[in-house]
Formats: C-alpha cells, sequence, structure tokens
C-alpha cells in the first residue's frame, strides 16, 4: 500500500459504467476552430461528422458503459445535431456546461457520475482517432494494475516509430519518454483526489516554484535530472495525491493523437482515408 494513499478497495473489474467527454475551452478565440471552419473545436469535421460525435459514439459502443456526460462550455451548440439529441432524450447522454477552470470541470464532471457506482473513464473530444483496440489495451492494462487511477501513455519510441514527422510533448524519466494518451480511468471514490490535487496546483501555474514545493524539493530534483522512472515518479505522486496511480503504457501510436493544431488535424484526416484505402 502506497504511503498516504487512502485504502479504498480496488473494483474487482476495470470496465467502467460512465463515461466524461471533455470539450472546455479556455477561450471561444479558438484559431484551430476558426481556420477550420467550425463553430467549436470539438465540433470539427472529421469524415463528414463533428469530431466530438464520434467519440460519444465509441463510447457509447461499449458494453459496460451505460451513460455518458459531456463538459461543454457552450452546451447550445449542440442543439441541432439530431443524434446527439436522440442520445439524450434516451437518457443516455447529458451537458454539462463547463467552468473556466479544467479541474473545477472534472471534479464536477465527477459528482454526476458518483464514483462509488463504479469506474468512470475520462477522455477528451479531440481524441478522434478513438477505438475499440486503444480502449480494449488501455481497459485491460487497467484490469492487471491495483490502482484508484490509471492514466494511458504512449512511449515516444512508439510515436516515433509511426509517426516520425509529428511533434508531441513528452514528459521525460529514466527508463523513457512519454506522452499522454487523454485517457483516464477513475477506478474508486479516491481517485478524485488527483482532480483535487490538480485544482490546487492549476492556480500557480504562472507561478511553477508553487507547484514544484507541492512535490517536494527532492521529488522536483530527482525528475528534473530524470533520476526517476516513471513507476517510481507515480508512486511519489500517488503518496502526495492520496491515491493509488499507475500508468498504463500503450503500444499504440495513435492513441497519443489528438487534435491540438492543424496538423494534427491533417494527421488524423489522413490515418483515417489510409485506412478506407486498405
Amino acid at each position: 500500500m502506497i504511503e498516504g494513499a487512502q485504502r479504498d478497495s480496488t473494483p474487482t473489474t476495470a470496465e467502467p459504467r460512465s463515461a466524461i467527454v471533455l470539450a472546455g475551452r479556455r477561450s471561444p478565440e479558438d484559431p484551430l476552430a476558426r481556420a477550420a471552419g467550425a463553430t467549436h473545436r470539438a465540433l470539427l469535421d472529421i469524415e463528414g461528422e463533428p469530431m466530438l460525435l464520434r467519440v460519444v459514439r465509441q463510447l457509447l459502443a461499449r458494453p459496460s458503459i451505460e451513460r455518458l456526460l459531456i463538459n461543454i462550455d457552450a452546451p447550445e451548440l449542440l442543439a441541432d445535431y439530431e443524434e446527439l439529441e436522440a442520445l439524450r432524450s434516451r437518457g443516455q447522454v447529458e451537458l454539462l456546461r463547463s467552468t473556466d477552470s479544467p479541474s473545477e470541470s472534472v471534479l464536477e464532471s465527477l459528482e454526476w457520475a458518483g464514483l462509488e457506482r463504479g469506474p468512470t473513464l475520462v477522455t477528451t473530444a479531440d481524441h478522434a482517432l478513438l477505438d475499440d483496440p486503444i480502449l480494449d489495451a488501455f481497459i485491460d492494462g487497467s484490469e492487471r494494475l491495483e490502482a484508484d487511477l490509471t492514466v494511458g501513455l504512449v512511449s515516444r519510441e512508439t510515436i516515433v516509430a509511426r509517426f516520425p514527422e509529428a511533434k508531441r510533448t513528452y514528459l521525460r524519466f529514466r527508463d523513457d519518454a512519454f506522452s499522454g494518451a487523454n485517457l483516464f480511468l477513475f477506478r474508486t471514490p479516491a481517485a478524485a483526489g488527483a482532480a483535487r490535487f490538480w485544482r490546487r496546483v492549476e492556480k500557480e501555474r504562472k507561478r511553477p516554484w508553487r507547484i514544484a514545493k507541492a512535490f517536494g524539493p527532492i521529488t522536483l530534483l530527482l525528475f528534473v535530472t530524470r533520476r526517476l522512472t516513471l513507476d517510481a515518479a507515480l508512486d511519489r505522486a500517488s503518496g502526495i495525491i492520496g491515491a493509488r496511480v499507475r500508468a498504463v503504457p500503450l503500444d499504440i501510436a495513435e492513441a497519443a493523437v489528438d487534435v491540438d493544431k492543424i496538423e494534427d488535424l491533417e494527421l488524423v484526416r489522413r490515418i483515417l482515408a489510409e485506412r478506407r484505402c486498405r
């Protein structure tokens, strides 16, 4: 048991009962949406349909997921999409207006989910390539771990081998460098501690020394000098957060592709076009 972590028992299954799709923007002035001719980044056109709808449909196709929440800053923009309206009328999809704080939006969404009811999967509206193999790999990997919260990561080696030209942001550790896959599985009520910790440090994002102080000088030094492996770093973070956090390495480069810039949108469209030609 990790020191400082709460002692909620881990569920016997990692299959999520609820899903949350984060689609909030920090500002309505979005250069990517404007360049692509969309009213909202989540509504970018991917193969003739909004990106958000692709993610929602993929999640609801999973038998274990009973309901889904879309956390978006402008829910009124979704009123014209008949498929989403039909899902809402059947009670499968609900909307929640996001706040200016991403961490606060996550916490409000987790309250909707009610983690005591079972695991909740959290992802983002720009996960345009999300599919069954990615979800299977992440959830199956989570099943094998004793954790309150699991996080999907993709190694730099996996990404570069598949997309050598792609520019990604990496967290660098002693054993490897990883990019996030925008997949989080909150398995127990204790996992909400991670979102609460995020809320705490989010207020200090313009004062990084205060964020560093939250983790302690020794941990910061070990991270900066790349003396920590990924697992060792998560052990330390778990003790501070009060929840057991574990990483699920995914050997699927597409899992790390989200649509943050026009180059990402072009890459997603190219990948999907290649799949159609197979």
